[in-house]
């Protein structure tokens, strides 16, 4: 759909080749290939080549430029909605998807669970997609007269300036605790990224913000912003399978579980009520989470949760949330990523084994590094020895659910929807899920076996 080209994969005969400078990658390194495949001009930064060549001093801003330039016309109409936050994004925006489909609405979700629209889902490589591929995902939303794009917006979007000449109609700030301390390299940095957000909207300008440390910074920036207080959510029952709370003298349950998710919950609500949608309404619908959220598997006697948990604050939730509705026993399964923020290792080690009966510690996706560095860093310095080491994650899975007694819980951390693991440089298909529901069916055969015998 856009005539300039940014990958030198995607050139085809005629067409414009324009050389990006990436954090890992730099496009004017891949110029003669894209010559081979046939593009018949170059826009770059250096360089003399075989074919037309424009050269011009900042080939990102140029692309910004074009892009607003050129199709901003498009898909001005597109109502976009932007959710930032350490923790929640993903809930709030899939709940926020939902509930608009629900009321008839012809909405798209862009975030970490990839690209839905009208029963397709593409999957994409970041939360936030770059500039160049948001617009090609907005264009095709304009084809299929898409209304309104409910999108999670990360923080290093913002910092990378992802989102350059595009504005939004309602932002949502979810919380912020320490994440990405290798790229943002303090809390202030981080914060001062997510705040962006908030001087991206036009129109009515409406922003949700959940109470908390940094809800008043983002109050003073002038939006009609309507603020989650605490104080106003009242009367909480937490159950295996719901909870149920008062907001502003309301009962409301839903089949999620967590403070948290009564969080996500209110904050798609609140989203979903700004377009004009009455709440006694918007309560009627029946809402899930999405896959890898707190999701429940019942096996034998016990509750296995998916979640994808991966931060320290993310971790301390879900655990504590754990021991709000156990039973008995709590066991966990959980890793760290490889080349990612290596101070938070200890502090989610330590977590793990202070809030839980029995953790194993395994791969999550160790990237680059070795799988024996990742699991010591994480288990250093822990005072509990009520932890196992098993590198092979389907094996250490299979070990945890080997565990279950009666009534006990297993969370198994970190990976949630995520369908792989990257192990050096190359991502292998690997499903929490999948190895857990394969188990149970094994388990079920065994047991219709032993009663033929």
């Amino acid at each position: 759909m856009i005539k300039i080209k940014i990958n030198s994969k995607n050139v085809k005969k005629g067409d414009i080749f324009l050389a990006i400078k990436g954090i890992n990658s730099d496009g004017h390194d891949y110029i003669e290939d894209a010559i081979k495949n046939g593009a018949e001009e170059i826009i770059c930064e250096k360089g003399k080549y075989s074919v037309k060549t424009t050269k011009v001093r900042n080939t990102r801003k140029y692309l910004v430029r074009y892009l607003k330039d050129n199709y901003y016309d498009e898909i001005k109409d597109i109502k976009l909605i932007g959710i930032t936050g350490t923790s929640g994004k993903t809930t709030t925006a899939f709940l926020t998807y939902e509930l608009l489909k629900s009321f008839g609405e012809n909405v798209a979700y862009i975030g970490t669970n990839g690209f839905y629209i009208k029963g397709f889902v593409k999957s994409i490589d970041n939360t936030t997609p770059d500039i160049y591929e948001l617009y090609e995902l907005l264009l095709f939303c304009k084809n299929e007269n898409v209304k309104i794009v409910v999108m999670e917006i990360s923080s290093h979007a913002l910092k990378l300036k992802r989102l350059e000449s595009l504005y939004f109609d309602i932002s949502c700030f979810t919380n912020l605790s320490s994440e990405h301390m290798d790229f943002h390299k303090n809390m202030r940095n981080y914060f001062n990224s997510k705040k962006k957000l908030f001087k991206l909207l036009r129109n009515d300008k409406i922003a949700i913000i959940n109470e908390g440390k940094y809800s008043k910074k983002l109050m003073r920036i002038k939006n009609k912003n309507i603020l989650v207080k605490k104080s106003d959510i009242t009367n909480i029952k937490y159950f295996i399978n719901k909870t149920e709370f008062y907001f502003k003298s309301e009962k409301y349950i839903i089949p999620l579980v967590g403070y948290y998710n009564i969080l996500n919950y209110l904050d798609a609500l609140l989203i979903v009520n700004s377009l004009g949608y009455k709440i006694k309404d918007i309560k009627k619908i029946q809402v899930n989470a999405p896959i890898g959220r707190m999701e429940m598997i019942e096996y034998k006697n016990n509750v296995i949760f998916i979640d994808y948990a991966h931060k320290p604050d993310a971790v301390s939730k879900v655990l504590d949330l754990a021991n709000e509705i156990k039973e008995e026993k709590i066991y966990v399964v959980i890793g760290c990523g490889g080349d990612r923020d290596k101070t938070k290792r200890p502090v989610m080690g330590k977590i793990s084994t202070d809030l839980s009966d029995f953790v194993v510690f395994t791969n999550d996706n160790p990237r680059t590094e070795k799988a024996e560095d990742i699991l010591s860093d994480i288990i250093r310095n822990l005072k509990n020895d009520n932890f196992k080491i098993i590198k092979d994650r389907k094996k250490a899975i299979l070990y945890a659910m080997n565990l279950l007694s009666n009534k006990d819980i297993l969370l198994i951390l970190g990976k949630g929807h995520e369908n792989y693991q990257i192990i050096g440089k190359t991502k292998k298909y690997f499903s929490d899920k999948e190895i857990v529901l394969s188990q149970i069916n094994f388990d079920l055969k065994n047991v219709d076996i032993k009663k033929n015998i």
